[in-house]
């Protein structure tokens, strides 16, 4: 009986780990899906896009140091104070951390103007948090620096 039980362990190990990954797929399909209607709400300033894309316990840090909440996020967007003309990604990835969190990072070419000033050009190195809420996928967390400047004479 406990040959067949061994016998038996690499085949349950790995329907368990084929099912984890084609679960791992849904959801990473499922939070890509989210981020891609998070950044056309963002870009278009809609105030209930905004709403469904983003959690109610938003943590927004910006490049710059500034952090914003749900409410001062979408008051800036949707009054314009902060206009996202176009935003790009270098590269994007998604890591499953937990049941209902997704962890997704990379790099991003971001065109932002603030209050009526000149618009700027950003590189973008960020970490975001998605975490599921009541069977949506929704932003929880960003954090976004702009990568160091060369060392002089770096080629």
């Amino acid at each position: 009986m406990k040959t067949k039980i061994l016998c038996l362990l690499p085949f349950l190990a790995l329907t368990v780990w084929t099912l984890q990954a084609a679960g791992s797929d849904a959801v990473i399909t499922a939070v890509r899906a989210a981020d891609d209607a998070r950044v056309t709400a963002t870009t278009a300033g809609n105030r209930a896009d905004i709403g469904a894309t983003y959690s109610d316990d938003l943590r927004y840090a910006h490049s710059s140091g500034k952090v914003d909440t749900k409410a001062s996020f979408t008051e800036s967007l949707v009054t314009r104070a902060t206009v996202y003309a176009s935003y790009k990604y270098v590269e994007r990835n998604f890591v499953p951390a937990a049941p209902g969190i997704v962890l997704m990072n990379g790099r991003a070419a971001v065109k932002v103007q603030q209050a009526g000033g000149p618009a700027q050009d950003l590189e973008l190195n960020f970490l975001a948090v998605w975490r599921e809420e009541n069977g949506k996928w929704r932003m929880l967390a960003w954090q976004s620096n702009r990568p160091p400047a060369p060392a002089p004479g770096a080629k």
